[in-house]
């Protein structure tokens, strides 16, 4: 097929079997809890059927030729990373904020380089079971969930410290056949919604830590998966229906209860293969490299939303010529720009992998990634600034509609009288839903934490940075350097935590 349609995706979540649970109960996938987010991934599979979206939702598998979603692609080029950048931006727009489709394709792109990396180094077959596994996701298009953020116990201990094993997702028995795994992952969204959840490491691990070295991937209703549903929906509408207000998620504690996991489906096994633990670390980071790519095209959406919404609201307040309006909703878009050219530059600087898979520069990445996280929280400033306290207390929607009150409700929402009352009410149930709702405040933490938080991103960014080259220059300046070598930064990606695990097990 190729290229699914969201009738067929739907059709697919009312055959599995229930695992769901929410509010005490094991449910299934039909609910209204999970609306909001199917109205999110529909766009992912309308936009992909849609002329006009086609150009950046379609792309063209290495594997068959044939045309598929461009969710299940494997970037092969500059020019895929870039499209992926933009169709991101721009579903995004659709939405109001995160397309949540892209943690599956991050997964799928980073297994597509370090399986290929650890069977050309260590004569395992991971990559082969991994290109069967791609095929059927591509054929089928199959919305996939990312299961990477274990629930980690103590912060300051490695796995195998933690006072109890399983608090990071660990193999307890391998059988001839496949492996059984114990653990739970958190912070998981669109699990109760996805056909697929991959899982992969979180972290950097050493030798001792090999029954953490785990990858592998199954159906989102396998027996043993449990999945511990929280819903986020914006308030319903009864008169003035509105595409903002049709968004929402599932968010998900997903627990791996001794479940089996087939041979075929294990991309992943350190306790079978030692010399993969290794790359445990270089996979968790290789995900999160390209998640934090993804998130250059969904933050600079998100803020190019939030300076749309502060422009509206600031015509329907009538203040849109004043000079500090126009500093505020400058400053939002300035910060969208900057981080959409990281990740542009970020793609221009990729390097094409053994594998054939295109990985972006991971400095500019992290860079871009950073600002959005570390902006997000004063663009919500700058659009409750200008929107004003009748975000947080707007009359409920019913009352504009109300025969007894309703005619006065609208007269006394009136600002700029040009605008409409309809419109005026519009405009501000908009910006109560991003600033107010419970499914906003989820949205603000995403923003700052998803893919990574700022921390994260210095992180990534001072690990892969030669600060003693970058001190010739001060070196020369200063006079203590007679002589300055050139300095180009080179492009850096996460294949460098496969040095640090021989410098960590050297130490240890």
């Amino acid at each position: 097929m190729g290229i699914g349609t969201y009738e067929t995706y739907v059709n697919r979540l009312a055959k599995m079997k229930p695992n769901v649970y929410m509010d005490g109960r094991k449910v299934d996938r039909t609910g209204d809890f999970m609306r909001g987010g199917l109205y999110v991934i529909r766009q992912t599979f309308d936009c992909a059927n849609d002329p006009v979206y086609e150009d950046v939702c379609v792309a063209t598998s290495h594997l068959t030729g044939e045309k598929i979603n461009r969710y299940t692609h494997i970037h092969q080029s500059t020019d895929d990373l870039l499209k992926k950048q933009l169709m991101t931006r721009l579903l995004c727009h659709r939405v109001g904020g995160c397309i949540q489709r892209c943690m599956g394709n991050d997964a799928l792109n980073s297994l597509a380089v370090v399986t290929y990396d650890m069977d050309q180094a260590l004569g395992t077959e991971y990559n082969k079971r991994f290109l069967k596994y791609l095929a059927y996701s591509q054929e089928n298009d199959l919305v996939a969930n990312c299961a990477q953020t274990d629930v980690k116990g103590d912060r300051l201990k490695r796995p195998h410290e933690q006072a109890d094993p399983d608090l990071y997702v660990r193999i307890v028995e391998v059988k001839p056949d496949g492996i059984v795994v114990r653990g739970a992952k958190c912070c998981n969204s669109i699990a109760p919604y996805a056909d697929e959840i991959i899982v992969t490491p979180t972290r950097f691990m050493s030798s001792k830590d090999a029954a953490y070295a785990v990858s592998f991937a199954l159906p989102g209703d396998w027996p043993g998966v449990k999945l511990i549903a929280a819903p986020g929906l914006q308030h319903a509408r009864h008169n003035i229906k509105a595409p903002c207000a049709d968004v929402g998620d599932v968010e998900s504690m997903t627990i791996f209860d001794d479940v089996f996991v087939p041979n075929e489906r294990v991309f992943m096994n350190g306790l079978e293969n030692p010399g993969v633990v290794q790359y445990a670390g270089y996979l968790a980071l290789m995900f999160a490299h390209f998640h934090r790519h993804s998130y250059t095209g969904c933050k600079t959406a998100v803020s190019e939303v939030l300076a749309s919404q502060a422009a509206l609201v600031a015509e329907v307040n009538g203040i849109e010529k004043a000079d500090h309006v126009k500093e505020k909703i400058s400053h939002i878009i300035g910060t969208a720009e900057l981080v959409f050219a990281a990740g542009q530059a970020s793609a221009y600087r990729a390097v094409k992998f053994p594998s054939g898979s295109m990985v972006p520069d991971e400095v500019l990445t992290n860079a871009g990634r950073r600002i959005a996280g570390e902006e997000i929280y004063n663009e919500y400033k700058i659009l409750a600034d200008l929107a004003g306290g009748i975000s947080a207390t707007l009359p409920m929607e019913k009352e504009f509609y109300s025969e007894e009150v309703g005619s006065l409700v609208n007269k006394y929402m009136r600002r700029n009288p040009n605008v409409s009352a309809e419109d005026t009410h519009r405009c501000f149930r908009m910006v109560e839903n991003q600033l107010c709702s419970q499914f906003s405040g989820t949205q603000m933490v995403a923003g700052l934490m998803g893919g990574g938080s700022p921390q994260m991103e210095t992180i990534a960014m001072m690990g892969a940075y030669d600060l003693e080259a970058l001190k010739n220059i001060a070196k020369y300046i200063s006079g203590i350097n007679k002589e300055l070598p050139r300095y180009e930064r080179p492009t850096v990606t996460p294949r460098r935590m496969l040095d640090k695990f021989k410098k960590f097990e050297k130490k240890d």
